[in-house]
């Protein structure tokens, strides 16, 4: 039986890449003990690499991409998972080396499951998808490292991003005094409505500066864009704090950094891995997202779409033009 699915191929001869919707079958998915029937994915930015006219991540065609998918259990050779369960996949490589969750039916192995969190559905669950998996990985480390609500204002850089859009959400729940960096003024009241208390325009914090310290400003940080903005943020945080970092949208190196945070203030720079992440955090991570990301805002997040709608959503998110969280509806 076919199924639709977004296939990329690869033109050995220009060695470029296309994206399209295509029907497949059960038997042209890869081994895995599990099969899927998937509800919704998601887009990344990884997704938008794996789309766009260079192949990204992929190293083998044809492919089907989509790092995050949530659906019901079709058929499971492994005793966890039984037909009808509810389950949710997020990283594992998924989506880049294995085919993932841009079809109607996926098939992967059992250990890179989750079942389904109580009080979210495959809707609300791929709302949240890796970016809301990543921004509670992100804010439980900061907690481990001590944060606390009332220490001061915690920064959330790419604000209006994935990413970002989840953590003020759920920081802003927690009753956390969140300050939120966006390069898109018109972003702003969107971020205030998630519960964001203060807009910082990216250029306040892009200048690179010889200063060893800053005046002490962020209680913590959640970073996704490193670069020069990170280099400048870990000279502002207060004595004992610690930066999450996610992402590297401003680049990889750490411009105009200094060892001086770190020694003289005690900062920590937390690097936040949500891909090879063990089982029973993952759980933690999924249980603590159904408790505490209000369902409201997570809602007021959502773009809908569908796997026709993906190679131009994959365009525009690797152009940082997509605002929130897109939920796809690969059966639509």
């Amino acid at each position: 039986m076919s199924f639709n699915a977004l296939v990329v191929t690869k033109d050995e001869d220009s060695g470029k890449t296309s994206a399209a919707v295509t029907q497949i079958s059960e038997s042209d998915l890869p081994q895995g003990d599990v099969t899927v029937a998937v509800e919704y994915s998601t887009v990344n930015y990884k997704d938008g690499l794996c789309i766009g006219p260079g192949g990204g991540l992929v190293r083998n065609y044809p492919h089907v991409p989509g790092i995050d998918f949530a659906g019901t259990v079709e058929e499971s050779s492994d005793a966890r998972y039984k037909p009808g369960d509810k389950v949710v996949l997020t990283g594992w490589r998924v989506g880049e080396a294995h085919w993932g969750g841009y079809a109607q039916k996926a098939r992967v192995k059992a250990d890179w499951l989750v079942p389904l969190p109580e009080g979210l559905d495959t809707r609300q669950t791929m709302a949240v998808g890796t970016a809301g998996f990543t921004a509670m990985l992100a804010i439980m480390a900061l907690e481990d490292g001590g944060l606390k609500p009332g220490a001061g204002p915690v920064l959330v850089t790419g604000a209006a991003g994935g990413v970002g859009s989840v953590a003020v959400s759920i920081l802003a729940k927690l009753g956390y005094e969140v300050a939120a960096v966006t390069g898109r003024p018109e972003t702003g009241d969107y971020l205030k409505d998630l519960g964001a208390t203060q807009i910082v325009p990216r250029e306040d914090l892009t200048e690179v500066t010889k200063k060893p310290l800053e005046a002490e400003q962020w209680s913590g940080c959640i970073d996704a864009v490193a670069g020069a903005m990170l280099g400048r943020v870990l000279k502002q945080m207060k004595y004992g704090t610690s930066v999450a970092a996610i992402g590297l949208a401003g680049g990889a190196p750490i411009e105009g950094a200094l060892i001086t945070p770190f020694i003289l203030r005690g900062v920590n720079l937390l690097g936040i891995d949500s891909v090879m992440q063990p089982y029973a955090r993952r759980v933690e991570a999924w249980k603590r997202i159904a408790s505490d990301l209000p369902m409201e805002k997570l809602e007021a997040m959502i773009q809908p779409a569908t796997l026709s709608d993906l190679p131009q959503l994959g365009h525009d998110i690797l152009k940082g033009k997509v605002k929130g969280r897109v939920v796809v509806d690969v059966n639509a």
